[in-house]
C-alpha cells in the first residue's frame, strides 16, 4: 500500500513541470486523481496515461482554475465521481516580469487571479466536503515570491505572499476539522519554462541563479513531488499553516 491509498486528490495545474511529477506522485502512492489543467490537452492526456498506468482511477478535466464558476462544476464532477476529495494541491502561477510603472490593471487582476484567487475558489468548493469527513489537506505551490522581493515582481510579489496568508488563514479555522492547509515554496527548479523571456531569455536556470544556490544545482520536479506527497500523506499529520522551502538551501 502506498502512502495516498484509498486518498483522491485533485491536482490543478497538472499538465506539465511540478503538477506533471506530483500527479504522477500521488498516483505511484496510491492516489486516484482529479486532473485540471487550462490548455494543451495533448499534454494532460500523456500524464493521464502515467497515471493510469501505474494503478489510478483518473478524471481528466479541462478548466481555467481562475473562474469560480468552471470551479464549482469540476470540484461537483470530482465529487460525482470518486464521492471525496481528500487533497487539494494548486499548482498554477503567474509569474510575468514588468517593472511596478508598466504594470497593467489588467496584468495585475490577472495575476490575482491564477496566482491567488484560483486557490480560494477551489479551496471554497472543496473544503465543505473535507469539513463533513474531518480529513483533508490543502497544499499550494508558492515559490520565491511568497519568501522574498524581487524587482519586476510587484503584482506577483503580492499575489504569493498573499496565498500564503490565505494557507495560514485555512490552516487556522480549518485545523479544528482535521482539515490542514501548507505551501510549498519552490526556488530554482529544472522546468520548462514557458515564457523564456521573462527569465532574459533562458529556458533553464543560468549560470548566475545556481551560483546563488548553496547546493549549486537546481532542485528536480520529482524533488518537489516528493514534499507534496509528505504534505498529502498521514507523514504530515501535525503538520499545518507552514511553509517548506524546497530550495536547495536557498534563503536560509
Amino acid at each position: 500500500m502506498g502512502q495516498l491509498t484509498g486518498k483522491t486528490a485533485l491536482v490543478a495545474g497538472a499538465g506539465r513541470n511540478n503538477g506533471k511529477a506530483i500527479s504522477i506522485a500521488f498516483a505511484r502512492e496510491g492516489a486516484d486523481l482529479i486532473l485540471v489543467a487550462r490548455e494543451k490537452r495533448d499534454s494532460l492526456d500523456e500524464v493521464v496515461k502515467e497515471c493510469e498506468r501505474l494503478g489510478a482511477k483518473v478524471l481528466p478535466l479541462m478548466a481555467d482554475v481562475s473562474d469560480h464558476g468552471q470551479v464549482e462544476q469540476l470540484v461537483q464532477q470530482g465529487l460525482d465521481r470518486f464521492g471525496q476529495i481528500d487533497v487539494l494541491m494548486s499548482c498554477t502561477g503567474r509569474r510575468a516580469h514588468q517593472d511596478f510603472w508598466q504594470i497593467s490593471y489588467e496584468e495585475w487582476d490577472k495575476t490575482f487571479a491564477v496566482n491567488l484567487n484560483s486557490l480560494f475558489y477551489l479551496a471554497k468548493a472543496v473544503v465543505p466536503s473535507m469539513m463533513k469527513r474531518k480529513t483533508g489537506s490543502i497544499i499550494a505551490l508558492g515559490g520565491q515570491a511568497s519568501v522574498t522581493s524581487q524587482p519586476q515582481r510587484a503584482h506577483v510579489i503580492s499575489s504569493k505572499h498573499g496565498l500564503f496568508g490565505l494557507i495560514k488563514a485555512l490552516a487556522l479555522e480549518l485545523g479544528p476539522y482535521n482539515v490542514r492547509a501548507n505551501l510549498i515554496a519552490l526556488m530554482t527548479i529544472e522546468n520548462v519554462r514557458a515564457n523564456p523571456e521573462w527569465y532574459g531569455g533562458h529556458s533553464g536556470p543560468s549560470e548566475e541563479e545556481l551560483a546563488a544556490i548553496p547546493m549549486k544545482r537546481a532542485g528536480k520536479p520529482q524533488e518537489v513531488a516528493n514534499v507534496a506527497v509528505f504534505l498529502a500523506s498521514e507523514q504530515s499529520s501535525y503538520v499545518t499553516g507552514d511553509r517548506i522551502l524546497c530550495g536547495g538551501g536557498k534563503y536560509m
